[in-house]
């Protein structure tokens, strides 16, 4: 039996009335606010589901979302805060992440039947995690109102119920019926697993907050339960990551003329598409995130192929929306192609996967674009690594994670050099196509500035993106400490 049953360290768990309430961002304002109250914070979420993964200190990986908590937090990433990372690779099955390892691949019933056993990883992690910290924040997955998934639960109430911790319910009254979220939560689960709520929270309020009093009222009167505070909507959450593909689904389409525009096709199984951000932060730069069906646009100055989580499965999605034909005349019109990661392999001859790691053996024909193969296989590539771009020598950081190896006569134009003497990357002959592993990489401000500066002459920007992102979480902790009850939820989780 884990130690995390006796609670050494103060923790609180955040649960959602359903996915896309803001757990998230609440647990990364409130691992702010904490910090700069001088305490030593730690973000915790037993298991993640998402395509947008970080690489940890300790050479593992685990969800953006915690990534970014541990950002706030003021902590360095460890595997253990977040024990298990499902990668969807189709719509049954994903690949299987245990304490920053792959574990393997399974299909939904199959992991159903896998997570009693991996709870003993999430206890240890839990541990592991929380020792010497003032401080636990942990964010559940989905909602617990999933009643029929409870008997093999380690994400929300069956972590709560192991690791014997309170928990908060948070509601989103943005899409409306927060009343019956809240209450209608509280009600379907059992017994035991109402003793562990001990109050809850509104988020996303827009207008005048006393006209929901009543409201407030009902819910404490229906369910007991204390609240915690009733959040406005933070319209500065929008400068930070965001976690998974839900949030492609909600991007605003910016109208206005910009001077530059990237155009990236949304594959079934992008990933870590927060590579993305930096450039859309950019005033004069619209990222264009086109969907299938979509002939990728005209006046383009770049089309960028972003990561994938399955990479023969997305080349063959790419080829099927025609895609492939709009790169070409893109190509020829003399636009730039740039691919990261899974893009990098997609944009080359052809793309292997003899042992079938992805799914049934084969071999695909690339894009073309790139005179390299790639053959999918050996140990996934998990590190943190800094360079240097050839063309500029603008300094780059990031992280690899991939599998597979990428050869052919263009890496002789590597795009990258990196620490210790590598390489990464190709160049085509015309300058025109580039493409590479690193994953970040325009979060580096000097080499995105060189990088559009290429594109246009005489920009004007330059934006610090590190130091936008740490001002919107100092904005949220700032907004959290205002309109949430900050001393009670400490008092709670002590």
């Amino acid at each position: 039996m884990s130690k995390a049953t006796d609670v050494r360290t103060p923790a609180l768990m955040f649960q959602g009335t359903g996915s896309d309430v803001g757990k998230s961002l609440l647990v990364a304002g409130l691992c702010r606010a904490y910090a700069n109250r001088g305490m030593a914070v730690r973000p915790f979420k037993p298991q993640n589901m998402s395509n947008n993964a970080a690489v940890t200190s300790d050479g593992g990986e685990i969800g953006r979302a915690q990534a970014l908590q541990a950002l706030a937090a003021r902590q360095p990433l460890t595997v253990h805060m977040n024990p298990v990372l499902l990668k969807p690779q189709s719509d049954i099955g994903a690949q299987v992440v245990v304490q920053g390892r792959v574990a393997g691949n399974a299909k939904a019933r199959d992991y159903y039947q896998m997570k009693p056993k991996l709870l003993k990883d999430v206890l240890e992690s839990f541990d592991i995690n929380g020792d010497g910290a003032d401080l636990v924040l942990v964010e559940g997955a989905g909602s617990p109102a999933e009643v029929n998934l409870r008997d093999a639960d380690i994400a929300n109430m069956g972590f709560a119920e192991a690791a014997n911790i309170p928990v908060i319910l948070v509601g989103d009254i943005d899409r409306g019926g927060v009343i019956a979220q809240i209450v209608g939560t509280y009600t379907v689960i059992s017994d035991a697993d109402r003793k562990h709520l001990a109050g809850f929270v509104i988020n996303k309020f827009r207008g005048d907050a006393s006209l929901f009093d009543d409201g407030m009222k009902i819910i404490t009167e229906k369910t007991g339960l204390k609240s915690f505070g009733l959040v406005p909507y933070f319209a500065d959450a929008r400068a930070l990551p965001k976690e998974d593909a839900m949030a492609l689904d909600k991007r605003e389409i910016d109208g206005d003329k910009k001077d530059i525009v990237i155009a990236v096709p949304r594959l079934p199984r992008i990933s870590n598409f927060d590579d993305l951000d930096p450039l859309a932060a950019e005033p004069d730069v619209r990222v264009d995130i086109i969907e299938m069906g979509d002939a990728l646009p005209g006046d383009a100055d770049v089309v960028l192929l972003a990561g994938s989580k399955a990479t023969l499965g997305d080349l063959k999605a790419l080829r099927d929306a025609g895609w492939d034909t709009d790169i070409a005349a893109h190509h020829r019109r003399g636009g730039l192609v740039v691919g990261l990661c899974g893009g990098y392999q997609i944009l080359g001859r052809t793309l292997a996967d003899p042992d079938g790691i992805e799914g049934a053996p084969e071999t695909l024909e690339g894009l073309g674009l790139l005179d390299v193969e790639t053959v999918i296989g050996g140990d996934k590539s998990l590190v943190e690594v800094t360079g240097k771009e050839m063309l500029t020598g603008a300094d780059v950081r990031g992280y690899e994670m991939h599998m597979g190896r990428t050869t052919g006569p263009d890496t002789a134009r590597p795009w990258l050099t990196l620490e210790g003497g590598r390489t990464d990357g190709a160049v085509s002959k015309d300058g025109r196509v580039m493409a590479g592993y690193l994953h970040g990489i325009f979060a580096a401000d000097g080499f995105r500035h060189a990088f559009l500066n290429r594109l246009r002459d005489g920009r004007a920007s330059e934006i610090d993106y590190a130091g936008r992102v740490d001002a919107a979480l100092d904005g949220l902790a700032a907004h959290l400490e205002k309109h949430m009850d900050l001393d009670g939820l400490l008092a709670l989780a002590r």
